[in-house]
């Protein structure tokens, strides 16, 4: 699930190039997120009364940070390649791995991480440092989500969680860009923000959700090693963005360090009897 979310990512990120040539990338970010929670109101149709107060407060926590790491990462690509951009978020996630992994886990941290080096290459000065604070500042939002995430997904059965955190994805969102967009939108503009945000990030959410009721967020965390390769694959692929021999080697090295914390980091059995009740507490990763 987790790998198959990580691919919806990245092809949602390589098709929304030409939104953000149309919307700027504050505004493509914000009509994906705008549909995204207007879908999951549609499909899970939440009650409030059916939620505790911790799982609201959780959920709202993880809509912020939603639409924060949406908000920053699409202004990063617009000003980094894919890979490079990806890469830099994934500090996030890697900053989880190596403080909740013990023993095996923080090894395949190490190498995700060197793996990261290698396809940043930060010695050759060549990333506009606007776009790296940005990709940083998404990096910091996505820690913050996969913990929020692990969190909710514990709270709330199903896909409920999602239903309170994408809407609130999607104020923040209109928040930031709405206003200064909403006069550029057409209908085609309109049917293409839908289905992309289909694509990202309804599914991909979805998916990591379910995902982190089964692993741990060190194991998870090592896992996003992943996301910078399948990002330099496709904007290869589709955006002509080549790599260089250090980024393959990079490649390679985060596909061996995720391939291992996915085999190491399964949940044990307590914690997914509480995900599947929707009564566990959040685990210790």
């Amino acid at each position: 699930m987790a790998v198959v979310a990580m691919l919806c990512v990245q092809l949602g990120l390589a098709a929304s190039v030409g939104l953000i040539d149309d919307l700027g990338s504050s505004g493509a970010a914000w009509l994906r997120l705008a549909w995204a929670g207007v879908l999951m109101l549609v499909l899970v149709r939440p009650r409030l009364r059916d939620y505790t107060r911790e799982a609201l407060v959780a959920a709202t926590a993880l809509g912020v940070a939603t639409g924060a790491v949406t908000l920053f990462f699409m202004a990063a690509i617009a000003r980094l390649p894919l890979g490079t951009a990806s890469a830099l978020e994934f500090l996030g996630p890697l900053s989880i791995a190596v403080v909740r992994s013990r023993g095996a886990g923080r090894a395949w941290a190490l190498l995700a991480a060197a793996g990261v080096v290698c396809l940043t290459q930060p010695w050759s000065g060549e990333a506009d440092p606007v776009g790296v604070g940005f990709a940083l500042a998404a990096a910091v939002c996505w820690a913050a989500y996969i913990l929020l995430t692990q969190r909710v997904g514990d709270a709330v059965t199903g896909l409920g969680g999602l239903a309170i955190s994408m809407p609130v994805a999607a104020l923040v969102a209109t928040l930031v860009a709405g206003p200064g967009v909403v006069g550029d939108l057409t209908p085609e503009l309109l049917l293409a923000g839908l289905g992309l945000a289909v694509l990202l990030p309804v599914v991909p959410f979805a998916l990591e959700l379910l995902a982190l009721r089964r692993l741990t967020a060190g194991a998870f965390g090592t896992l996003m090693a992943l996301e910078p390769a399948f990002a330099l694959t496709i904007g290869l692929v589709v955006l002509s963005q080549v790599p260089d021999a250090l980024a393959v080697v990079g490649v390679a090295l985060v596909v061996v360090a995720g391939i291992g914390a996915e085999r190491s980091g399964a949940r044990t059995a307590p914690d997914a009897v509480g995900a599947e009740t929707g009564r566990g507490a959040p685990a210790p990763a």
